[in-house]
């Protein structure tokens, strides 16, 4: 039966396979069995951040020496470029194993990589179609048959640069945006819908390429996208609570309403036998595995009716700003730093808010 494995690893930069390599020699990870590496690094999480591509290259030749080129790049690499604040650089490592563990419900976890997307569709119906396609491939690697126990979709997906958009108008197609770093609102955008479309939480038919990026009162409560210029495709990971799967870790999710909305994640703590008054104590945070959240500068300019000015900064991006702010939010009830936090949540959760996971150790 398959059992799921979570390995968070503090990284000292984009380059840093070190931890990674050492829980390899130890024993601790076996290489032939991971699914997925989500990353956290210290980059811009702009067009022009390259932190991300180095460090999925990085991470990829360190896989390779153990189990080959081809299998190295059949891992899902998820990287956040962003780490503002007091977020820690990090990978999370998701392992499966074969074995006889406690009986599920428990952790499961499916991923595939889509084909490469034409630029003319990114931002369109065609990528919210090719991404709910992969999220049903996904959950059927994973053995989840049912969308309720889905409980977070991670998705990579890719951006459009001054070349592939030359490459688009050369052919004669157009694109959805010109702007590039517009262009990677769209791709979550019309990523996370595919998501929301995959797990019916809205319908295919009431969706049209108008509506991608300007109407966010539609929105999917498990999607978690980050775009990157790294990648021409989709790399999706879906993570859900199956009777299929044994093992010690459970996974529950919350939305949050805006970015001091904690309230719901606190409720998802408790769901894990987590639950405290106030910041989670070193015994429960010994057993939280992993924190995985979406942040975005509410585009009404107010957080419950106060002002504030992420969109005003001209010099930095107000996903930078979102970040650091979400991720202090949530640090501040989990007592770690080492969490991962996604900027940019179009159509991820309500306007200014955002879906979060939580994976622990069962009690």
């Amino acid at each position: 039966m398959p059992i799921a494995r979570v390995h968070r690893i503090i990284a000292q930069g984009p380059d840093d396979a070190s931890g990674l390599q050492a829980a390899i020699a130890s024993g601790t990870i076996d290489p032939a069995g991971i699914l997925a590496i989500f990353g956290k690094t210290e980059g811009n999480g702009c067009v022009n951040d390259f932190t991300r591509g180095y460090a999925t290259q990085s991470l990829t030749l360190a896989l390779a020496r153990h189990i080959g080129e081809e299998r190295a790049k059949a891992v899902c690499y998820v990287m956040s470029g962003g780490t503002e604040g007091a977020m820690t650089p990090h990978w999370t490592v998701f392992e499966r194993v074969d074995g006889d563990g406690e009986p599920g419900p428990a952790l499961a976890i499916g991923r595939v990589h889509t084909a490469a997307l034409a630029a003319e569709d990114l931002g369109r119906m065609g990528q919210v179609r090719q991404v709910a396609a992969g999220v049903r491939q996904a959950m059927a690697e994973a053995g989840l048959s049912d969308p309720a126990d889905v409980h977070f979709v991670q998705i990579k997906c890719p951006l459009l640069t001054a070349q592939r958009i030359g490459e688009a108008e050369a052919r004669g197609a157009t694109v959805a945006v010109r702007d590039t770093l517009k262009s990677m609102g769209l791709s979550r955008g019309a990523s996370s819908l595919g998501v929301a479309v995959a797990l019916g939480e809205i319908a295919e038919e009431d969706l049209t390429g108008a509506l991608i990026g300007r109407d966010l009162g539609l929105w999917s409560g498990r999607a978690s996208a980050s775009a990157g210029v790294e990648l021409l495709n989709h790399e999706i990971v879906v993570l859900g609570m199956s009777k299929g799967w044994s093992g010690p870790l459970a996974i529950d999710h919350a939305v949050m309403a805006d970015a001091i909305d904690v309230e719901p994640v606190r409720a998802a703590l408790d769901r894990l036998g987590l639950g405290a008054p106030g910041q989670l104590g070193q015994a429960a945070r010994d057993r939280l595995v992993a924190l995985l959240a979406k942040a975005e500068a509410s585009p009404d300019g107010e957080v419950r009716g106060a002002r504030h000015t992420m969109l005003d900064d001209s010099d930095i991006s107000s996903t930078r700003h979102a970040r650091a702010f979400v991720a202090g939010a949530l640090a501040g009830v989990v007592g770690r730093t080492d969490i991962y936090v996604s900027g940019g949540a179009e159509h991820q959760g309500p306007p200014g808010g955002g879906p979060v996971a939580v994976i622990a150790r069962k009690a």
